[in-house]
């Protein structure tokens, strides 16, 4: 695992690749009170649902995505981002390849 470097101008969707058939992760900071992790999806790949313990925020960075929240399914494209509460259940699907960024707060 590399480690990001701080201090420094960052550009982000540039720090994972995309890999044919998988899902790649990278973390770019992780404390106490939370962590940030970069994703690259390919096409039709995702998260299967699942729940957290806190709230997390996914902000896509270029492609587009279905995140489902508690059965609710939401079509996010570049720029969008939306807040997946703590406890529900949630599932993201890549509608093309895609990359995230996810920020998860701990209460």
């Amino acid at each position: 695992m590399s480690i990001t470097p701080k201090s420094q101008v960052l550009q982000i969707a540039e720090l994972v690749n995309y890999q044919e058939g998988s899902v790649v992760s990278r973390q770019i900071t992780k404390a106490e009170a939370g962590n940030v992790t970069l994703f690259a999806f390919d096409i039709n790949q995702g998260l299967s649902e699942h729940t957290a313990p806190f709230d997390a925020l996914v902000h896509i960075l270029e492609g587009e995505a279905e995140v489902t929240i508690s059965g609710k399914p939401f079509q996010l494209k570049t720029g969008d981002a939306i807040i997946m509460p703590a406890n529900e259940p949630h599932a993201l699907k890549g509608l093309q390849k895609f990359k995230m960024l996810l920020t998860m707060i701990r209460a």
